[in-house]
């Protein structure tokens, strides 16, 4: 049974709350991956499925802003190859998120973003950079999959799309293009599913509402940032702290599934 409690009346809220959304904000603007870090730190103050169901009515209205910036750069043969993958990820995504323990969503969670954290350092500091080529399009239709089942889960559905199109090598605007294109289509494709789980609450819906006003200046200032600066330290520092909250939810979903 779903409790409809008032989270906005958790100071927590506002003070994790409010720094996961212009994450997620300056991700949806250009800084791709940069929103991976909200579901990590929305976890630590309420339910992983709550945190989800929070953040899809501002996804939707983030999608719109960035699909509306980058609206003439995307690439066409991506959204052919991994749009069928992700719509069967999001199915059974529905799945798990109706029948497995919060523990083990947060255990899934937290892998997701430590290796996802991980391998971004790792090209941060230095790893081999690999030239740009295409993978085979049945290993797009397996990341499509992948995509679709972590962004149904936790929204974390950047990692398992950027194995895919990031050896690509796009440009900038058809990266940032194809990515805001590709995941506006994914939370539209979640939302009867969300609403199938019984997610769209009253407290909930008032939260993504209390957040609104500061996704929609995020994105904003994300697509004038993405063209402005340059991402690399601000990268760094993004990928410490998501290595950092993944090991966090790790440990909670191991101390959970232990009993300690």
């Amino acid at each position: 049974m779903i409790v409809d409690t008032p989270i906005i009346h958790d100071p927590w809220f506002w003070l994790i709350g409010i720094p996961a959304v212009i994450m997620v904000g300056l991700g949806k603007g250009g800084f791709s991956g940069v929103g991976t870090l909200a579901m990590p730190m929305l976890a630590l103050v309420m339910s992983p499925v709550q945190a989800a169901a929070i953040m899809l009515p501002l996804l939707i209205v983030q999608d719109a802003v960035g699909v509306w910036a980058f609206r003439q750069s995307w690439s066409r043969h991506i959204m052919k190859v991994m749009l069928p993958g992700a719509v069967l990820g999001i199915s059974a995504g529905y799945i798990f998120a109706a029948s497995l323990p919060e523990a083990w969503i947060l255990l899934a969670l937290g892998l997701i973003t430590v290796l996802f954290g991980g391998r971004q350092l790792w090209i941060a500091r230095g790893g081999r950079a690999v030239p740009a080529h295409r993978l085979p399009d049945w290993i797009g239709a397996l990341c499509g999959f992948g995509s679709g089942l972590t962004s149904q889960i936790a929204h974390a559905g950047s990692p398992p799309f950027q194995i895919y199109v990031l050896p690509q090598r796009l440009e900038r605007d058809v990266l940032v293009g194809t990515t805001a294109i590709f995941f506006a289509l994914v939370n539209w494709m979640k939302v009867p599913a969300y609403a199938g789980l019984g997610q769209f609450t009253s407290a909930n819906l008032t939260a993504s509402a209390a957040l609104m006003p500061v996704a929609i200046g995020s994105t904003f200032a994300g697509v004038w940032l993405v063209r402005k600066v340059d991402p690399g330290r601000f990268y760094a520092m993004i990928y410490w702290l998501t290595l950092l909250l993944g090991t966090k939810l790790l440990w909670a979903a191991i101390t959970r599934l232990l009993g300690w």
